[in-house]
């Protein structure tokens, strides 16, 4: 039996239909926690804040670096000001880093994946 880490929630990208109470409801079904959505799947996220995300938490977006020009980062009720870092680290790989709040996140996600731009999103899940 895989780890639920080792298998997306969903094998395609989605809108995110609502959001709240903790989690997220997106192609028919619903997810308790974070998300990070990329083109070809979505998947469960372990972080819970801002300050936890990182270059080893967004491993899965810099491996699919190649078919991503945008990484939307939803921060929760939080602003976050994302770390010089982490910016170079993502422009380096050619993937533009815009961090909001998880509501305006999830709504310039689903105008972008409805455009079919090639966009990715990492949400933190909001109470």
């Amino acid at each position: 039996m895989r780890a639920p880490s080792d298998a997306p929630h969903l094998p395609r990208s989605a809108p995110i239909d609502a959001y709240g109470n903790g989690g997220f409801a997106f192609g028919g079904m619903s997810h308790r926690g974070s998300l990070l959505c990329l083109p070809d799947a979505i998947w469960a996220w372990p972080v819970t804040r801002p300050e936890d995300i990182d270059r080893a938490s967004l491993a899965r977006v810099f491996a699919a670096a190649n078919g991503i020009d945008t990484l939307i980062v939803g921060t929760g009720t939080n602003v976050w000001l994302p770390p010089a870092e982490l910016r170079e680290a993502l422009r380096a790989v050619k993937v533009v880093l815009d961090a909001m709040q998880t509501g305006p996140a999830i709504r310039t996600y689903n105008i972008m994946i409805g455009e079919r731009r090639r966009v990715a999103a990492a949400l933190v899940a909001v109470p």
